[in-house]
């Protein structure tokens, strides 16, 4: 029986931007904390002192109460003291109080309005909408009727002219948070549906085609014919064959650099013959998180008609445990003719990147790369669960990436490539040892290095905050979808 995962992407709730209030839809005000009493803002009129006392109201971030009953005022929403974070938090904490109440009385409607203070800009709004539209995402295998959940959003802005900044800033984040969801649906879909081909062939739907946007899938039979040797071994363990994913957006009219964006994309990891434990392993149907990202991103490029040419590139393949698994002490020929000693076949990311890596700068003729990927548990190890590991030698490329994380709302954190331990990486029976005794993290980014033909490269590492088993900011449990807003904002600021 086949197994009845949702078909992405994921509808999100609708965020628009309207003069005035609208009659019989529920209403929640926004709160915020003072030195004294909780500030209540517009249409809060029914929410009186006694009643705030009685609820405990502080105006924190993320604080829901519900309002007095009969009252217009459905619900209070705390912004904090409106720190951009404490605007995703109260949004995110709306979107989970609608759906809990609708998912018990349907009858209460899926939509909400709130007011916006006059002194609320188009950054506060966008966050807000942001929370809105992620904090009640879900991702559910189920043979049951969904549950209803909120499916619009009413923000009401009085003055004309920020009326229509924020419904353009609103606009613009419909598409960066419809990415983000595209990243978590591909990665929660559980690995007995996604194969290499499904990844593949889902890819090229979803990115759907706006002028400009290719999609070419390669089979296995062209990964032989063009030496994708990497990706070939690391695939070989599977009776599921991997592929390649190759996204081309070519606007008329592009300007400055051609830039690749390069994404790991492990169905499933076993971790091959040297086999992972058994605790854990059921999240590693999210491996492929950064090539989701990097699917889902060029997607968003696309529908933004940002004028800068990207090519995605990538490479799927399910590792796993057969007697055509390749096996350590291997050596592999990647595209491109470089060899790698194979040590760990638990460390496949970085055997599929350098393929992709390779092609890149070889046949595509990109003047800078990017490659995302949850490379290293090491790198979960230094930074935690809610920031990635940013590694470049190129200062200025890294400024522009750490800038486009800062503007999506997603941490990165720069990390050393040692000039030692790069020493580490030639190996004594090929060209390069895919584990370089150190540090696992940088060990593995100088790895990738070595397959970047000398072009400006950054690599992120992302497999501390590409999954989350708690709820945070607009981000629920399970994949989080980082790394493809900080995408599309990189390739952002090359349009402007």
């Amino acid at each position: 029986m086949p197994t009845p995962v949702p078909t992405p992407p994921t509808a999100l709730p609708d965020v628009e931007v309207a003069a005035g209030t609208a009659e019989g839809l529920p209403t929640a005000v926004l709160t915020k904390t003072t030195d004294g009493p909780a500030l209540i803002g517009p249409g809060g009129a029914e929410l009186t002192p006694e009643w705030a006392e009685a609820v405990g109201l502080t105006g924190k971030a993320g604080e829901v109460r519900r309002g007095p009953v009969d009252a217009t005022a459905r619900w209070s929403v705390g912004i904090g003291t409106g720190e951009p974070r404490q605007w995703r938090a109260a949004g995110a904490a709306l979107a989970k109080a609608v759906n809990a109440l609708v998912e018990t009385r349907p009858e209460a409607g899926q939509g909400v309005q709130v007011v916006l203070p006059d002194d609320v800009d188009a950054e506060q709004a966008r966050w807000f909408a942001t929370g809105l539209r992620l904090g009640g995402y879900g991702f559910r295998v189920t043979g049951d009727t969904p549950a209803p959940t909120l499916r619009s959003a009413r923000l009401v802005v009085s003055d004309r002219d920020r009326r229509d900044e924020i419904a353009a800033e609103l606009k613009r984040t419909a598409v960066l948070t419809a990415a983000t969801a595209l990243t978590r649906d591909l990665a929660n879909a559980p690995s007995n549906v996604k194969d290499p081909a499904w990844l593949a062939k889902t890819a090229a739907r979803v990115v759907g085609r706006p002028k400009g946007l290719t999609a070419q899938v390669r089979d296995e039979k062209w990964l032989a014919e063009h030496g994708f040797g990497g990706l070939l071994a690391v695939g070989g363990g599977s009776s599921r064959p991997p592929r390649l994913v190759h996204l081309t957006w070519a606007p008329p009219g592009a300007a400055g650099p051609h830039i690749a964006l390069v994404g790991k994309g492990i169905t499933f990891d076993t971790g091959g013959i040297s086999i992972k434990p058994n605790e854990g392993m059921h999240l590693m149907r999210t491996d492929m998180a950064g090539g989701a990202a990097v699917i889902a991103a060029v997607g968003a490029i696309a529908k933004l008609g940002l004028p800068v040419r990207v090519s995605g590139l990538v490479p799927c393949a399910e590792n796993h445990v057969s007697g055509s698994s390749y096996r350590p002490g291997d050596v592999v020929r990647h595209y491109g003719g470089k060899t790698t000693e194979i040590t760990n076949t638990d460390a496949e990311g970085r055997v599929v990147l350098a393929d992709a890596i390779t092609y890149a700068h070889q046949d595509l003729d990109v003047d800078l790369i990017v490659d995302v990927a949850t490379l290293t548990g090491a790198m979960k190890v230094s930074l935690g669960t809610r920031i990635a590991g940013l590694f470049s030698d190129d200062d200025a490329l890294a400024a522009r990436i750490t800038a486009a994380s800062e503007r999506a709302g997603e941490a990165l954190w720069r990390m050393p490539l040692l000039d030692h331990l790069a020493a580490e990486v030639p190996s004594g029976i090929a060209d390069v040892r895919q584990c370089p005794p150190g540090p696992g993290a940088i060990t593995a980014a100088l790895f990738l290095r070595e397959f970047t033909g000398g072009l400006p490269w950054a690599h992120l590492d992302i497999a501390g905050p590409a999954r989350a088993d708690r709820a945070y900011d607009d981000v629920v449990p399970g994949a989080t979808g980082f790394a493809a807003r900080t995408l599309v904002e990189f390739v952002a600021a090359y349009a402007s």
